[in-house]
């Protein structure tokens, strides 16, 4: 039997959780960058995947070092399972599918906990993923990745929707690009409807 990866949610804001979101996304006494593999022990530990090799689910566009790197090349094959053991995707393919299991009560953060979405105090279900609906980067002349996950400061997220709750608008029921953020800085980033969460994937 295929053993499975795991997914998590994990906070991505100033001082919470175990990764900060400050000028890019940090790993504790490492800068992570979305080419870059991420091995974060407390995390693994705290979802029970110990000794797994986590990956954000971010792209970077063309403009950052090393070029343009696709969420969806980062995170292995599946099939990726949740918190309760609930397998949410089998395979690249069919996460970026319809057919995908990702809902408000399957996208559990690491603890186990659910986001609250839409119709919820307050609304956090905003993801970032700087990623287009295919998993892919977007074309080096918009920044939608706040400059590669370098910048607090300057442009801005693309962002999925965790609850995937159904709206009048067929995109704005995506897991991975439904909007942009209104810029990188935590309090846009909570005022869009979000609190500077991201996907984490166990291979």
């Amino acid at each position: 039997m295929q053993e499975l990866g795991n997914i998590g949610l994990e906070y991505a804001a100033f001082g919470a959780g175990l990764i900060s979101y400050r000028h890019g996304v940090q790993c504790p006494g490492k800068s992570l960058q979305p080419s870059t593999t991420w091995q974060e022990a407390p995390l693994a530990a705290t979802a029970g995947a110990g000794g797994k090799t986590w990956r954000a689910y971010l792209s970077s566009n063309a403009g950052a070092p090393g070029g343009a790197v696709n969420a969806r090349d980062r995170i292995g094959n599946g099939p990726w399972q949740n918190f309760k053991g609930e397998v949410v995707a089998t395979s690249v393919a069919d996460l970026h599918s319809a057919n995908n299991k990702l809902t408000r009560e399957t996208a559990l953060t690491e603890k186990g906990t659910m986001v609250n979405g839409v119709g919820m105090q307050p609304n956090q279900h905003d993801a970032m993923t700087g990623s287009t609906e295919d998993g892919r980067a977007f074309p080096a002349n918009l920044n939608l990745t706040c400059n590669n996950w370098a910048s607090s400061t300057f442009g801005s997220a693309m962002l999925g929707h965790i609850d995937r709750s159904p709206k009048t608008a067929a995109n704005l029921q995506s897991w991975n690009a439904a909007h942009m953020s209104r810029s990188c800085s935590q309090p846009d980033l909570i005022a869009t409807g979000g609190n500077g969460l991201f996907y984490c994937f166990a291979q």
